[in-house]
């Protein structure tokens, strides 16, 4: 047990601020300033410097589709290349095509009349406004263009499994922003057990109908199963919570747990959902291990993440 000298010796230090700081001196000067999730923050950043200098590590990045929709996705994109393996949830597919088909996505606010909204074929998506015509439609051409392509090559399957779909469709796409395009370029597997809850999803399954196609979500699920038992060490960067954060976790305490995690949620604890549980939490199912580096972070991914990212200058 820690003593009070040892407890107390780490004092709290006020931050000056001076013009022309960069992102690396404030998040620096940071370290002493004794601030609530601030210190979260900084303990991420270091334990996923860690883990990316890990070469023995495989590191999964897991996200929700909703961040696909802000400024982030070409964030994320440029990012795959530092990660083996990707989770995420059907929604992502479908806001990746349309952006990647020239879909233009604006900035709205939370206060606003949904009903007029939808009188004007707007949606919302929290703050972010979509007009009708640059998603759903945008979404369904892309797809079945690509789709199309895909059906009439000479090396059509007719069954695939989610990663080899989103393979597939990185390998056709255009964009140098998509996620898809990056993961494909750099050879990196998007895992998705929620392909069917979106648009994409629904274009998938009416192609099912008139064409021969078979999606095997077990397949995904097996080569999920085979990373946690090949990899000693996993380590992973889990912005927001739900099925995609779950299928990290999950998969990994069959190998005892993860050895490094960093986890940035909004969410509440106190309802006893998965997205507002702690990794304390997950240490008590064996999905984290008890000696691993490990922190949650409270925040707005689209706040924390490009702080981290630039701390760690990835790009």
């Amino acid at each position: 047990m820690l003593s009070k000298k040892d407890l107390l010796k780490k004092h709290v230090k006020d931050v000056k601020l001076r013009k022309g700081m960069t992102v690396r001196q404030l998040v620096d000067a940071q370290r002493s300033i004794g601030g609530f999730s601030a210190q979260h923050m900084i303990g991420g950043i270091d334990i996923l410097k860690e883990m990316l200098d890990d070469k023995d590590s495989f590191n999964f990045l897991s996200f929700p589709a909703d961040i696909v929709s802000t400024g982030l996705r070409g964030m994320i994109a440029d990012s795959v290349r530092y990660f083996d393996a990707i989770i995420t949830t059907g929604g992502t597919l479908d806001h990746d095509l349309a952006k990647a088909y020239g879909g233009k996505y604006s900035i709205g606010t939370f206060e606003v009349d949904d009903a007029k909204l939808k009188k004007l074929d707007i949606y919302r998506l929290g703050n972010i406004f979509i007009g009708s015509d640059q998603y759903g439609l945008a979404v369904e051409k892309y797809f079945t263009e690509i789709m199309t392509d895909l059906y009439n090559s000479p090396d059509y399957k007719g069954e695939y499994s989610a990663s080899e779909l989103a393979w597939e469709f990185g390998k056709r796409i255009k964009d140098e922003s998509s996620i898809l395009r990056q993961a494909y370029l750099h050879n990196v597997r998007i895992y998705n057990p929620g392909i069917l809850d979106g648009a994409f999803g629904t274009q998938l399954t009416l192609f099912s109908q008139d064409h021969k196609f078979k999606l095997n979500l077990i397949k995904d699920e097996l080569a999920l199963s085979n990373i946690s038992f090949d990899n000693k060490t996993t380590g992973a960067l889990m912005l927001g919570g739900g099925i995609s954060k779950h299928h990290v976790i999950w998969w990994n305490q069959f190998k005892g747990g993860l050895d490094y995690a960093v986890y940035v949620t909004t969410a509440s604890q106190y309802d006893g959902s998965l997205s507002g549980a702690r990794l304390t939490e997950a240490v008590s199912w064996g999905k984290v291990k008890e000696k691993a580096h490990y922190t949650t972070i409270d925040g707005d991914m689209t706040i924390i993440l490009p702080i981290m990212f630039s701390y760690l200058e990835l790009f």
